[in-house]
């Protein structure tokens, strides 16, 4: 069974920064590609990033370009997201996922294990 646990979010000002972070077990790590996606209220879940299973590959939203990066631990089954310069419009429910895609992938429908979410607010 494999489990997926999220961390590190909170409350922070606009242009401040917070890393999160995400855990994978259950299975080889290094064999997933991974994505970090958000919901905000009301809206769909969108991907926010994403990096294939070797961290070779990564994919990030136009709206995060520059000020977020993703990155992977696989001796450690983590993978991370660094979000810097936060803007109100980041504010929402931040999933990490994992899945078996080849390659990276900004589709939810590619990953086949979610945690449960960590909030991020940003506020103005």
């Amino acid at each position: 069974q494999v489990r997926v646990v999220e961390s590190g979010g909170g409350l922070v000002q606009t242009g401040g920064s917070l890393r999160l972070s995400c855990v994978a077990s259950g299975r080889t790590f290094s064999r997933f590609a991974m994505g970090w996606f958000r919901q905000a209220p009301g809206k769909e879940r969108d991907v926010v990033a994403a990096i294939s299973w070797s961290g070779g590959s990564t994919y990030y939203a136009d709206s995060v370009k520059g000020r977020f990066t993703i990155s992977r631990d696989n001796a450690g089954n983590m993978v991370y997201l660094q979000m810097n310069s936060l803007k109100p419009e980041d504010t929402g429910v931040y999933y990490c996922a994992a899945g078996d895609a080849y390659g990276v992938s900004r589709f939810p429908h590619d990953y086949a294990y979610w945690g449960q979410g960590t909030q991020v607010t940003v506020s103005s």
